[in-house]
């Protein structure tokens, strides 16, 4: 248990170092994300404001066949690319929430990157 503790613990270290120096405005959010053994959360977010502008997950009732893996965890990034594309949003500001950039997060990055957002 004592080693769970501490990879979660070094996560939230990283995760505040990076913190200091991303900031989500309303014209160029903060994308994060955070995934669980099961769901995926994505959110961007206007730090201004302190409001989720948009959002997606596996948690969603169309989206429960997307599993947290990095093989279908590209779909999210594409189903929050198109969301984006919505809200009339073309740059954003990744936050990768103290995880390595590797596996579902990149695939989740590269997915949204397809659709034509820039980070």
């Amino acid at each position: 248990m004592k080693r769970l503790d501490d990879k979660i613990r070094r996560r939230k270290r990283r995760k505040i170092r990076i913190r200091k120096k991303i900031k989500g405005s309303a014209d160029k959010p903060r994308m994060t994300i955070f995934k669980s053994n099961r769901y995926i959360y994505i959110q961007i977010i206007d730090d201004e404001k302190g409001h989720t502008i948009v959002s997606a997950s596996n948690k969603e009732k169309d989206n429960r066949s997307i599993k947290s893996n990095a093989k279908e965890a590209g779909h999210l990034g594409e189903i929050i690319g198109k969301r984006l594309k919505e809200k009339k949003i073309s740059t954003v500001v990744f936050d990768r929430n103290g995880y390595r950039y590797h596996g579902v997060i990149k695939t989740i990055a590269d997915a949204t990157r397809k659709t034509g957002i820039q980070f």
